[in-house]
């Protein structure tokens, strides 16, 4: 689906925050040519001055940056733009920083490699709308996983007190700690 001005609206600026230069220089480049007035940056400091100097309607912002958090970001884009919709991209998608996101103001939250149509479908989807099935779901293991290191967030990184909470051993669960993510 490609939007048109009409689809964006009146004010089409669109700032992104990425870290990752080609990306960002990909990204922004695919989403001039679908309208969009774009401001490219590559830090957090930098998307702060332009989140305080001006706001846009739209935002992609990466959520780890190499110098400190994307959410940061977010969260002085919606005090100086309450109407603004972000998406927050993330190579390390996890369920704890996707509703850590969506609380302080993220519209939606896609993980990486997103490409510029997924991105522009978040970036104007109205209230309501149900996003299409995702073409590559998350395998079962994979979501299992995920359960698995929230939880283990939650509880203070303590393996003891997130296998009680599990109601799982605790070696089995060090050893499925110290394996690498399911795909």
């Amino acid at each position: 689906m490609t939007a048109t001005l009409q689809e964006i609206g009146p004010d089409s600026s669109l700032l992104l925050v990425d870290d990752d230069e080609p990306f960002l220089r990909r990204l922004e480049r695919a989403m001039e040519k679908r309208g969009f007035d774009v401001s490219a940056v590559g830090s957090v400091a930098e998307g702060i001055a332009k989140a305080q100097s001006a706001p846009s309607a739209y935002a992609v912002i990466d959520l780890r940056l190499e110098d400190g958090n994307g959410l940061d970001v977010v969260e002085r884009l919606r005090e100086r733009r309450p109407d603004c919709r972000i998406v927050v991209l993330t190579g390390y998608g996890a369920i704890a920083t996707a509703v850590a996101a969506v609380k302080i103001g993220a519209t939606d939250y896609l993980s990486k490699p997103a490409d510029a149509n997924d991105i522009t479908n978040a970036l104007l989807s109205r209230e309501g709308d149900l996003p299409p099935p995702p073409e590559n779901p998350m395998s079962a293991d994979r979501v299992r996983w995920e359960h698995i290191q929230r939880v283990y967030e939650l509880c203070d990184r303590n393996v003891s007190e997130t296998a009680r909470r599990l109601n799982m051993h605790r070696r089995t669960l060090q050893r499925i700690l110290a394996k690498r993510s399911p795909k």
